[in-house]
């Protein structure tokens, strides 16, 4: 019986929580530009997240949709091109901006959490982020939830 449950709920789960596989264009930059800008440390700049890159939202209703924002400043002398936006499921969507974002300007990593049909309890997402900076290409943002009925 506990087997039977175990792979019940894994299989809920998958469904509610199905990976996604979305990519993003920036603006008007070609397939082109955008890979040398991330793969040519001559185009590297650096971000600030000054909101840090995890959240705690608290209590979520099982159903609510909560919209989540990280801040981001481009503190390098280059333009900041974010490639790609990947959540780590499908219960979560993120975009990114449209353009890349000047040297000494700011922008926002926009995500939505799907509770609906999520387990009761603690729920932890992770968006990770692919962008032209240094000392890594790659950031991880994360938040939680207390998902409630």
């Amino acid at each position: 019986m506990k087997k039977i449950l175990f792979i019940l709920f894994a299989a809920v789960s998958l469904y509610a929580c199905k990976s996604s596989d979305k990519k993003t264009k920036v603006g008007a930059l070609s397939d082109e530009e955008i890979k040398k800008a991330v793969n040519d440390s001559a185009n590297f700049t650096t971000i600030e997240w000054p909101d840090s890159t995890f959240r705690d939202f608290g209590k979520v209703k099982e159903g609510e949709v909560l919209e989540v924002s990280f801040r981001f400043i481009n503190t390098g002398d280059k333009n900041l091109i974010i490639s790609d936006v990947r959540p780590g499921c499908g219960c979560t969507d993120g975009q990114k901006p449209d353009e890349p974002i000047a040297p000494g300007k700011e922008g926002v990593i926009k995500a939505k959490f799907n509770s609906k049909g999520q387990h009761i309890g603690e729920a932890r997402k992770n968006i990770t982020i692919t962008a032209n900076t240094k000392p890594s290409q790659v950031t991880e943002l994360s938040f939680k939830a207390d998902v409630t009925n």
